[in-house]
């Protein structure tokens, strides 16, 4: 292919994928953007200015080299694009899927600010690694020689799948322990298919499996096998657990049937997804068919719900945010593409109470926007006697996640955590108050981004491996 010149924002307009229309992606959990043909990608890669400064590198919390690869897309060198794209990342074709570019490269985009509209920077990493993968240019991990020290990782999500990856192409052994049945922790079975289908993160499993990581599934540290062990058989330990826990919620009628938790809403659809049987799913508890559903909340997985509701045939789709749409946490682009497929947002609203047992509706009290919080926010204030109930017949929680107590549940004591509950780790290291113990991911900065735990798990490998090349001596103490 022949090179093509950069710069071409002003003659060549921004252009997404094509989006599948909102009634025939509505019915399946299909990925709702198609992929880029080749021309298509170059020619939106060319769009790249070169800034000398470029923020959408600075504002990526991996910092990838994103205008070199796009400038290599544009001339047609793909396989090197693929390269430089994996050198920073380790999962390119997830981040391109799920990162809220809006918020990060994409949102810092100098001629965005300028303008002319965003580079689709997402849609183009996902197309250079899928077309990685089609080609055969995602080779197994194969390390120069063995290490004979082992590692032994505790949870199976990006931060910890991430690390292991690093660790196994230095040679080192690794294990990675896990709750569940399959790894890839909330990519699997926290994110929906119609954004991450869940082929792509199973063959990064598969491509660890084969590189020599050992996975250890239905695994849970405390009850199945002790910290303590953990810590034993390994000569480091991290800690990438991720938080499960959902928020707790006061209200009257909190505890009536047909009140669930997002997590566990979410992961019986996955697994339904998967062709599990899952008997939540097939009773009713879980599964919106048919019904009036009210989500609570207004983050990413409040929109994961009320897509996944639309999906599984609910009657009607209703999400409660306490703040505005200006104000809400979750990404827009979410938020449009849940409008488009039917959920109707219900803003400066909140519950206060809910009806029946089975629950038969929301209490919901009228709010309005006053003044800023200590985050600089407009904190939401109650307009006294706008109240009004909501009918519904399926209400799920979600907002937002806490860490479990780690020191309780593994009974370890001495592993120390912040007043958050979170564990305290040293931001460089990342090492913990147990010598050879890292931690890394949402259960150090609680609930956030997969990107930050992808950084958090490649940074904490980098620290553990200079902490396998210390003498005996000092990594005995």
């Amino acid at each position: 292919m022949s090179k093509r010149p950069m710069l071409q924002f002003v003659s060549t307009a921004k252009e997404m994928p094509l989006k599948r229309d909102a009634d025939s992606r509505a019915h399946d959990f299909n990925e709702i953007y198609a992929e880029y043909a080749a021309e298509k990608a170059a020619e939106q890669a060319s769009r790249c200015s070169q800034c000398g400064v470029p923020y959408c590198q600075t504002h990526c919390p991996l910092h990838n080299n994103i205008p070199d690869w796009l400038r290599l897309t544009a001339e047609g060198r793909l396989q090197e694009a693929y390269e430089m794209s994996q050198a920073t990342n380790t999962f390119p074709e997830i981040c391109g899927r799920i990162c809220p570019q809006d918020r990060l490269c994409e949102g810092n985009c100098v001629i965005e600010q300028s303008g002319h509209g965003t580079v689709t920077i997402g849609a183009v990493e996902k197309y250079i690694t899928d077309t990685a993968w089609d080609n055969g240019w995602v080779q197994p991990i194969a390390p120069r020689e063995e290490r004979p020290e082992s590692v032994g990782i505790i949870g199976a999500g990006p931060g910890g799948l991430a690390a292991a990856d690093v660790l196994r192409r230095a040679g080192v052994q690794v294990t990675v322990y896990d709750r569940h049945d399959r790894a890839g922790g909330l990519l699997t079975y926290g994110i929906p298919g119609f954004k991450l289908e869940k082929d792509v993160v199973m063959r990064r499993v598969e491509q660890l499996e084969q590189g020599g990581v050992e996975f250890v599934l239905n695994c849970n540290v405390g009850v199945d096998i002790s910290f303590d062990a953990i810590r034993g058989k390994h000569d480091a330990v991290l800690i990438a657990t991720g938080v499960y826990k959902s928020r707790a919620m006061q209200a009257p009628g909190v505890g009536a049937a047909g009140i669930v938790r997002a997590i566990d809403y979410l992961t019986a659809s996955n697994r339904v997804g998967f062709g599990d049987s899952v008997a939540e799913y097939e009773s009713g508890e879980l599964n919106a068919s048919g019904k009036r559903v009210v989500v609570i909340g207004g983050g990413d997985t409040a929109m994961d719900c009320v897509r996944t509701a639309i999906r599984q045939g609910a009657q009607s789709v209703k999400c409660l945010y306490r703040r505005d749409r200006a104000n809400m946490p979750g990404s827009q682009r979410e938020v449009q593409n849940a409008e488009e497929e039917g959920v109707e947002f219900v803003w400066l609203t909140a519950p206060n109470g809910f009806a029946g047992n089975p629950v038969e509706g929301v209490m919901v009290q009228k709010m309005r926007l006053g003044a800023p919080d200590a985050t600089g926010r407009q904190s939401p204030e109650v307009i006294e006697g706008a109240d009004y109930v909501e009918p519904a017949d399926l209400v799920i929680k979600a907002l937002g996640f806490e860490p479990e107590d780690l020191p309780t549940l593994w009974g370890e004591t001495a592993l120390e955590v912040t007043r958050w509950g979170t564990i305290k780790a040293d931001f460089r290291s990342h090492e913990t108050s147990l010598p050879g113990v890292f931690a890394v991911g949402d259960i150090v900065r609680g609930a956030s981004l997969v990107v930050w735990a992808i950084r958090d798990g490649r940074e904490a490998a980098d620290s553990i491996l200079t902490y396998l090349s210390q003498p005996a001596q000092v990594a005995a103490e």
